[in-house]
């Protein structure tokens, strides 16, 4: 329910089965109203602006104009929160990852074979992520296409020094849960290419789609970004992406290791665990910017950072999403400072370079 009301969904898909079988699960679940079917992207753009709905779930294979499409014209006229509902293959993670970059709040996994056997194991998630989304502050969304920066080659020599240099590389760690995709596609550009430390980046998100994720930020990025894998050493300048289906640590003296174990608080990747083995590497040299998302995973591993002498960003409310994870952060007394987004990238460079020169004053006297 939403404010004693049931929750108003609009739900598009091209197929009258799967149409069918949403209606069907929200039907039963009684939270929910679905006020309207939509056959395209044309009929859910034309229906979203008359029924104004608290909530779309979003195909995006649809004729006519398709999901991608119709996402961009209602986050950029009408806004309204976007579920998109979508298959896990490869060419559906990037369609769905660019979705998400447009203003879609979130999305489900559509089972391979779309049957009412398959969607009922995604049930609980779709109802779940329903139900969040209907509470989300939207905005509308005036700058969708995605920004590809040109990189300059600097003068000077590149900054790749590994964690092993005197294990004193500087860690930053980028943190988000629901509507982190889209808020991290607009904070990585403004980092700069020569970024004096390594960067972890640990999104909520399925194994299928991280891969894609990595191109698409290493896209917008002045640093090389890519996904993280076990064993590798991490190097100053570059950002890594924690595999959707790994939590990630890092060990000393600056090498990623990654596991499949059992979800911890719910979650894998674990922002916390992430956290708490970057505060034991890294102590004062650690920073770590709690962004949108649903939930308090990040709290605990927030105090570790603050513990050992590290600095805790908060993303603000006004800029969040979701305020859930910032606001959880918040709560713990370990956030150091709550910006808004456009200013995140900045302070995170600063503290980072003041380590780096901190660091080098030591090594010259």
């Amino acid at each position: 329910m939403r404010n004693g009301e049931k929750i108003r969904v609009l739900v598009a898909d091209d197929s009258a089965f799967m149409r069918k079988v949403l209606t069907s699960i929200l039907d039963a679940d009684g939270a929910f109203e679905v006020v309207g079917e939509a056959r395209d992207g044309l009929e859910t753009v034309e229906k979203s602006a008359k029924l104004k709905p608290h909530v779309i779930t979003m195909d995006i294979n649809m004729p006519h104009m398709d999901g991608l499409q119709a996402t961009e014209v209602i986050m950029s006229t009408d806004p309204r929160p976007v579920l998109i509902v979508s298959s896990e293959s490869k060419d559906g993670a990037d369609a769905t990852l660019r979705a998400l970059e447009l203003g879609a709040i979130d999305f489900v996994a559509k089972p391979s074979a779309a049957v009412d056997l398959d969607m009922s194991s995604v049930r609980g998630e779709l109802v779940r992520k329903l139900r969040i989304a209907s509470k989300v502050r939207v905005i509308r969304n005036l700058s969708a296409p995605a920004r590809v920066v040109q990189v300059e080659q600097s003068s000077g020599d590149p900054v790749v020094a590994p964690a092993a240099e005197g294990n004193r590389l500087p860690l930053a760690v980028l943190a988000a849960s629901t509507g982190g995709p889209a808020t991290l596609m607009k904070l990585m550009p403004d980092f700069p290419a020569s970024f004096p430390g390594a960067m972890l980046i640990v999104q909520h998100m399925p194994g299928a789609f991280t891969s894609q994720f990595a191109e698409q930020l290493a896209s917008v990025s002045q640093i090389p970004v890519k996904q993280a894998e076990n064993g590798e050493t991490l190097l100053a300048g570059h950002a890594y992406v924690c595999p959707g289906d790994c939590h990630l640590r890092v060990a000393p003296p600056g090498r990623i290791v990654l596991d499949n174990g059992p979800r911890i608080g719910g979650y894998r990747p674990s922002i916390d665990v992430t956290l708490e083995s970057v505060a034991a590497l890294a102590g004062a040299r650690a920073v770590a910017a709690i962004l949108t998302g649903m939930g308090n995973d990040g709290a605990r591993g927030a105090m570790a950072i603050q513990e050992n002498g590290g600095l805790v960003i908060a993303q603000d409310e006004a800029t969040s999403v979701i305020f859930g994870m910032p606001a959880e952060a918040i709560k713990t007394g370990a956030v150091g400072q709550v910006l808004p987004i456009e200013s995140i990238a900045a302070a995170i460079t600063r503290c980072v370079t003041f380590y780096k020169d901190t660091v080098r004053a030591g090594n010259a006297r």
